[in-house]
């Protein structure tokens, strides 16, 4: 399998002991448990002192494992730090996210939730709202208020912190695939 193939490049890799190992995509193409095998490999590495430089599009994997990263847009290295450091470069904005039910379109949904207080952008794709927020604790009130005025159920709410993808996207102006 695609998985044993690269477990066997990497255990190759590893033995004469590199201080240093470069891993180039490694999970691309494999199975789920074959990812995880080697993600927890890499961290099992790390953790016992080696250098692991990886790179990757799985922003998820860059998150998990690294302890500094680097975002390279074009071949130009436009951003080094931790994760902290980087989404600290965003603002401290977080994402509320609202489930709706049936009744408005995309965009009587970013009108319905664009003037709120603390809401800096609105989107709207297939009954999910993405709700860029100063503070999600204090818009949510607010939110939950205005599509029960407006007769819309909200189903979920997710609250999320930024990420490295929020990171990437704000710095590069453009989505990951393209």
């Amino acid at each position: 399998s695609g998985g044993m193939k690269r477990r066997i490049n990497i255990a190759a890799g590893l033995l004469h002991k590199p201080q240093l190992l470069f891993m180039d995509e490694p999970t691309v193409g494999i199975d789920p448990q074959s990812r995880r095998r080697i993600l927890d490999m890499v961290k099992e590495l790390r953790d016992q002192g080696m250098t692991v430089l990886y790179t990757t599009h799985y922003m998820e994997e860059a998150e998990e494992l690294s302890d500094r990263v680097g975002i390279i847009d074009h071949g130009e290295l436009i951003a080094v730090g931790t994760q902290a450091e980087l989404t600290k470069t965003i603002g401290q904005q977080e994402t509320l996210r609202l489930h709706l039910g049936e009744g408005f379109t995309g965009e009587e949904q970013v009108h319905l939730f664009e003037d709120l207080p603390g809401v800096l952008a609105v989107t709207a794709l297939n009954g999910e709202v993405a709700l860029s927020v100063t503070e999600a604790e204090e818009a949510l009130p607010g939110a939950i208020s205005r599509a029960n005025g407006a007769g819309v159920p909200v189903r979920t709410i997710d609250i999320e912190e930024p990420n490295l993808e929020a990171v990437f996207l704000h710095l590069t102006g453009r989505a990951l695939r393209d």
